[in-house]
């Protein structure tokens, strides 16, 4: 049986979201097997988890100059 090449995309229309209380970030995505959406489904991460993540993509995204700081979200989940 051949493995399935999944992958995800960020939902242009949907925002992320935070939860002042607890911390929680949410970044709606939208499950895709090969280029066939399956659905749509939310990363649900920790303040340090998403600062982390954040860092790590711009390191990766942008060796050749320092990263600012992580975008704020706002809202409420």
């Amino acid at each position: 049986m051949a493995a399935t090449r999944w992958h995800a995309s960020p939902r242009p229309t949907a925002p992320t979201t935070a939860d002042v209380d607890t911390g929680e970030i949410r970044v709606p995505l939208e499950l895709f097997s090969v280029d066939r959406s399956q659905g749509d489904i939310e990363l649900v991460l920790t303040r340090a988890e998403a600062e982390a993540l954040s860092a790590k993509l711009c390191y990766h995204l942008n060796r050749t100059r320092p990263c600012g700081r992580a975008p704020r979200v706002s809202g409420r989940v």
